[in-house]
């Protein structure tokens, strides 16, 4: 076994939730991260890195001698996905290419954080594998499937990891709607057809963390645990179960929360109404001990409210 050296880590995408996340496990960590985005966030240091330019994702793994990139950059409007299907592609599915390529070439390690929405077509009832085929009912998941193809055919060292319903305190996300909408409406409707798990990013990116400190140890290649994995919080709930755990638990109880139908909230692609991932494997692999929903939900909420 090779002894563990202190590395050099990419986060794309480093303002957005998940990069955020990222952002804090780095203050605990010994290696070297370097942090880009296309945008800029106050007080952040965030070095400017447009993965769709395969020159300067190249010339940035060289100069910074990266051995890891974690993707946390994507496309990820799923309803603008449809009409913009092309930049979504570029974003989700050519930028990950680039990434991948360049870690071939420097013989890395590309973390590439993917989607529950690679499924959705067909009528599944128990938790979904990695080794299922993915159906996308849309752009979204199209174009993060197609980033996965083009992955797995670079030839790099990869871990895919497919999640769903990230939710942080950072950034827009399902939560933080629920807690103004709970707080300022007396009645919301919030579908109850669509199943699946929350995902708290600080947990995605703890399990991230343990994935490549495993790497770290061995650096092998190839690598016998890449590969594709799932991973979400534990347990199964629906939208209207995650908007009423948020609503009980920030105190939000004059707003009548009731369940409706998808149809009720016209959309330009259908979404998965059964998109539960089965984590047997990244848990068994990585030895991760994945937190329950509703607990990481109070983690995050407490951290909303102190902040």
């Amino acid at each position: 076994m090779k002894e563990a050296r202190t590395m050099n880590i990419l986060i794309t995408g480093a303002n957005g939730q998940l990069g955020r996340e990222m952002r804090l496990m780095a203050q605990e960590s010994a290696d070297r991260y370097v942090f880009t985005d296309v945008t800029e966030a106050e007080g952040l240091e965030t070095t400017f890195l447009d993965i769709t330019d395969r020159q300067a994702v190249f010339q940035m793994v060289r100069e910074q001698s990266v051995d890891v990139i974690v993707n946390c950059a994507a496309y990820t409007n799923v309803d603008a996905a449809e009409a913009n299907e092309a930049l979504a592609e570029r974003l989700n599915a050519e930028a990950p290419e680039n990434l991948a390529l360049a870690m071939k070439e420097a013989g890395g390690l590309l973390v590439q954080i993917s989607t529950d929405y690679v499924f959705g077509k067909e009528p599944y009832n128990i938790p979904c594998r990695e080794d299922w085929q993915g159906t996308p009912t849309g752009a979204y998941g199209r174009t993060k499937l197609h980033g996965e193809q083009h992955i797995i055919q670079s030839g790099c060292q990869y871990i895919i990891l497919r999640t769903a319903w990230l939710f942080s305190e950072y950034g827009k996300n399902f939560v933080k709607t629920m807690l103004n909408l709970t707080a300022s409406r007396p009645a919301l409707k919030v579908v109850f057809d669509q199943v699946g798990t929350p995902t708290y990013a600080l947990d995605l990116a703890r399990a991230i963390c343990t994935i490549v400190a495993q790497y770290a140890e061995r650096r092998q290649t190839p690598w016998e645990k890449a590969g594709i994995y799932h991973y979400s919080n534990e347990g199964v709930c629906s939208w209207f179960d995650f908007a009423r755990m948020i609503a009980e638990y920030a105190g939000h109880r004059d707003c009548d929360i009731q369940p409706c139908h998808s149809d009720e909230f016209p959309s330009p692609v259908r979404r998965p109404a059964y998109s539960v991932l089965d984590k047997t494997k990244v848990k068994q692999t990585f030895g991760l001990n994945i937190p329950y929903w509703t607990d990481s939900l109070k983690e995050c909420l407490s951290k909303i409210n102190n902040r």
